[in-house]
């Protein structure tokens, strides 16, 4: 049988301090990977589950919760990478783009975690350019990392960032096979006198995708489903701009999956796009599969050691990424494949197998959660977010939350993505593309046009019809709004130094309400 869990979380401000009472406290491991969309999992029900691509993530739902409505507020890397270790909004921890920086003080996490008696570890992809040192140990990939034969930056004698290791004697190591061989490494070298909180970040399945050797021929026969809104687009995002966003096929001429997986530009039009796409989806999940193996490998450590049921294992993603959908490729958009996080719990001692919860959350709710689970409370003063390590217990919440806000900042750059923010409830969607750098050193892109999206999802759950301009929404498009200015002022996000948006805004607001 199939637990649901029908109730929301809201993100208010916690109050109280890191001591809470708790019983003997179980360890946490938090696998996350890089741009794993919800619709890469099989146990999510995609066009792509037929395919079986994830049989361990898989197994972890099966045995544990599964979350259906987990969001991230910000769906590019290093701003997602900050959200979790700070639990609090971009335009709060100051980390809105892919260049701004964490600092090791403004590392709450690890911190957090660290005083309530756990012996760290971060292993994997940090992304966050400052050292992490509030965790014990740290082997931690140089920037972006290589996908083959990684160099780490490790903690060592020497100051950040002057310690490093490659593995050696290895002709052609992959960058999951070696962040995994590190954290068993770490695992095994333990005294087990502390329980451990060990963040494995995956690179993979990031683009451009690059799998072991072994998998290059997986699916090679196999002719991979397509979204729909590959071909057709409907009545989504605006008239008249194609080279909004990159593409599968020829759409956007500067930037698409045809340029980046060495397609014959001779092809006609829909050939190049189909052959586009299955080269890169074929990649994408044979990525994957690399990152699920691996993960099984930990799984089986931790059971041939008899600490698997005593561990509390999360699998999430960065953010979500879109895999065709619209003809898009990459993330950072607001809609559904780039928003949407996975989020997957097992712990049998705690959360009966099988759980589904279809709650709001988003990742500005993580870090209180995985502290509330390590015995204690984050303290309300420096989060914005909220624990529901309840619904992982099967209780009730108070104060559901029943909305999501969501803000892309990096306007036209790399993807040629235009800066906009947004409102989620659990039937519709709504998004102001604002189109501005608001001067942002790494923004030289020009203004583009403001315009908005509404999407009726009850309805339209792939987000093929804007209904933002149909009168027979005119009240629900009104409530939306006040929702979206509700939550900027609730979260502090109202640009007070870009009074050109702000006054946009205003007209916009005045024209809907």
């Amino acid at each position: 049988m199939r637990k649901t869990v029908h109730h929301l979380v809201i993100g208010c401000l916690l109050a109280g301090t890191l001591s809470l009472a708790a019983p003997a406290k179980p360890n946490i491991l938090w696998i996350m990977s890089d741009d794993h969309a919800t619709q890469g999992i099989g146990a999510y029900g995609s066009r792509l589950a037929v395919l079986d691509p994830t049989p361990a993530i898989d197994r972890l739902a099966r045995e544990g919760a599964i979350f259906t409505n987990a969001f991230c507020t910000n769906s590019i890397c290093t701003p997602s990478r900050a959200t979790l270790m700070t639990g609090q909004y971009s335009h709060t921890n100051g980390v809105t783009t892919l260049f701004e920086s964490l600092p090791p003080e403004r590392q709450y996490l690890a911190k957090w975690i660290k005083e309530l008696g756990y012996e760290t570890a971060m292993i994997g992809k940090w992304h966050l350019k400052e050292e992490p040192a509030p965790f014990d140990y740290y082997a931690v990939l140089d920037g972006q990392g290589w996908y083959f034969n990684p160099v780490f930056r490790v903690r060592g004698d020497k100051p950040w960032p002057q310690n490093e290791f490659q593995f050696q004697g290895y002709d052609c190591v992959h960058s999951s096979d070696a962040i995994t061989r590190l954290s068993l490494d770490w695992l095994k070298q333990r005294k087990g006198e502390k329980p451990f909180f060990l963040m494995h970040h995956f690179k993979s399945p990031h683009d451009n995708f690059e799998n072991a050797e072994r998998y290059d021929f997986l699916y090679e026969d196999d002719f991979i489903p397509e979204p729909e809104s590959l071909w057709e687009r409907g009545n989504h995002g605006p008239a008249g701009h194609e080279q909004y966003g990159t593409s599968v096929g020829r759409r956007n001429v500067r930037r698409n999956m045809g340029d980046h997986m060495f397609v014959d530009d001779t092809l006609p039009d829909d050939e190049y796009k189909r052959v586009a796409y299955q080269r890169y989806i074929k990649k994408f999940l044979r990525t994957v599969k690399g990152l699920d193996d691996n993960l099984d490998k930990l799984l089986q450590y931790l059971k041939k050691t008899g600490e698997l049921d005593d561990t509390i294992i999360i699998y999430t993603s960065d953010q979500g990424f879109m895999l065709g959908e619209h003809d898009y490729i990459d993330k950072r958009w607001m809609y559904e494949e780039s928003l949407r996080q996975p989020f997957i719990v097992r712990y049998p001692k705690m959360i009966q197998a099988g759980t589904v919860i279809d709650t709001i959350v988003n990742n500005v709710d993580y870090a209180p959660t995985l502290v509330e689970l390590a015995g204690g409370r984050a303290p309300g003063d420096i989060v914005e977010g909220r624990s529901f390590a309840a619904l992982l217990r099967g209780e009730e919440m108070e104060n559901p939350r029943t909305s999501t806000y969501y803000r892309y900042w990096l306007h036209m750059a790399h993807h040629d993505n235009p800066a906009h923010m947004g409102v989620r409830t659990a039937s519709h969607k709504l998004i102001f593309f604002y189109g501005m750098g608001l001067g942002h050193k790494h923004v030289t892109a020009d203004d583009t046009q403001p315009y908005w999206e509404m999407y009726d999802l009850s309805n339209d759950p792939k987000e093929m019809n804007n209904v933002f301009n149909n009168p027979e929404y005119k009240a629900i498009r009104q409530n939306l709004m006040r929702e979206l200015l509700r939550l900027r002022e609730e979260t502090g996000d109202i640009d007070a130094g870009h009074p050109e948006l702000v006054e946009l805004l205003q007209q916009e607001a005045g024209k809907i309400l």
